[in-house]
């Protein structure tokens, strides 16, 4: 009851305001910091191709086939040679487990081999690495023996975590230890490999694998960044994070957040996205969240590790927002944020090229397109997003007196009633 009623309260408050909304939320920003950190991210399974057998190989059959992706694996010096052209800083890719462990303690040392070099591309292009050690896929020997239901996955994750935080300690790497975990759980649930009755111990294995891999990690290397990126879910952030970030929020160095979807008053377009439909964009929502993990997590810096437009195989989109207006409204969002006080240190688009969206290749999202499915050559084909993510980066943001495109929420529910009652401008 205690929730309705602030709920309610937020929409008795909203409705006064909603006549009264301003066309825009404008105010002057100021650009970020020079230590700032602009990147993009990706992950292995959804652009690497050739894939070996894993729990998401397997229900890739049943749905439409990953085939080759975009072929990271191949092209990889060509992807990190983009993203440097751009200016990028960081460049977050994943580690696929069940690439370099094919086998239960059997190494493939060509795998190894093969990560070395993308390590030392981006390195060498002057970025900063960003690895993440397990991005919703697991070998199929793990799958074989129950996933994450088993401890011996637990034992079998911290082994493999160790090998490859040696291997690459030394290379200045920040680390993303599981991404968006109570979405890994989710689709486990979703594709059958687990039930709802096993969540909860789900999660505590994943919480003791994530605090493992921390420690390798800081014994390996004192200085380096360690998270775990979160999913941001709107209306109640809360009730996510006591599935897995509380678990954690002493081994952590910096509040991951992956922002896509917003909700407010005027905004309710999220529902879409049950359904595979594209939401409409919601780019002050970025500045809620970031407020509610900054109040949530005071002494920890924020970090966007995710933030991407998709289209329907490059359509028009409903709310008709170009991929350079979508990622200028959101780094606006962001300035604001930064100069109302709120510690966030970094920004990653998702993603480089379009990819494999965990089931179909129908989401577009790259700054650079590639049709999976019907260009042999994998071409990739800059977007409008490239040169806008370019000037962006050089300038440090967007302009003093930009205007966003998209107008204010009315009554964000991103963190109801605070986001409602308190709203940016």
């Amino acid at each position: 009851m205690r929730a309705f009623s602030r709920l309610l309260a937020c929409l008795i408050v909203a409705a006064s305001l909603l006549a009264a909304a301003p066309a825009n939320a404008a105010e002057p920003v100021a650009p970020l910091p020079d230590d700032f950190l602009w990147g993009v991210s990706s992950s292995g399974f959804q652009s690497e191709g050739s894939n070996p057998d894993s729990n998401w190989l397997r229900y890739s059959q049943e749905k439409e086939p990953v085939g080759n992706a975009v072929d990271f694996r191949h092209r990889y010096a060509e992807d990190i040679a983009l993203a440097a052209a751009m200016g990028v800083e960081v460049y977050r890719f994943g580690i696929e487990w069940a690439r370099v462990e094919p086998a239960p303690g059997e190494w493939d040392a060509t795998e190894l081999a093969y990560y070395d070099d993308v390590v030392a591309h981006i390195t060498a292009a002057g970025m900063t690495p960003m690895i993440t050690l397990n991005h919703w896929v697991h070998p199929g020997w793990v799958a074989d023996q129950g996933g994450w239901k088993s401890d011996e996955t637990l034992e079998d994750f911290t082994a493999y975590s160790e090998r490859i935080v040696a291997r690459y300690a030394d290379s200045g790497a920040m680390w993303v230890t599981f991404n968006e975990a109570t979405l890994y759980v989710y689709q486990e649930i979703d594709n059958g490999a687990a039930t709802w009755f096993d969540a909860p111990w789900i999660f505590d294995r994943l919480a003791k694998a994530h605090n493992a891999a921390y420690d390798q990690i800081h014994a390996a290397n004192p200085a380096a960044m360690v998270t775990s990126n979160l999913a941001f879910i709107p209306l109640s952030p809360w009730l996510f994070d006591a599935a897995f970030i509380d678990k954690i929020r002493n081994r952590l160095d910096f509040v991951g957040i992956d922002y896509y979807l917003g909700l407010s008053l005027d905004n309710l377009t999220a529902a879409r996205a049950l359904t595979g439909e594209l939401a409409d964009a919601q780019p002050d929502g970025i500045y809620y969240a970031l407020r509610y993990y900054g109040g949530k997590f005071p002494d920890l810096p924020l970090y966007i590790v995710e933030n991407g437009m998709a289209t329907h195989d490059n359509a028009e989109r409903p709310d008709g927002l170009s991929r350079t207006e979508f990622i200028e409204d959101h780094v606006y969002w962001i300035q604001r944020a930064a100069q109302d006080g709120i510690d966030v240190i970094g920004y990653n688009y998702w993603s480089l090229t379009d990819n494999y969206e965990w089931g179909s290749y129908t989401p577009r999202f790259g700054l650079y397109t590639v049709d999976a499915l019907a260009d042999p050559d994998l071409e990739r084909r800059a977007t409008d997003g490239v040169a806008a993510y370019t000037a962006v980066i050089a300038d440090g943001g967007v302009p003093a007196d930009y205007e966003p495109v998209v107008r204010a929420s009315v009554c964000s529910l991103i963190d109801p009633p605070l986001s409602c009652l308190v709203p940016a401008s």
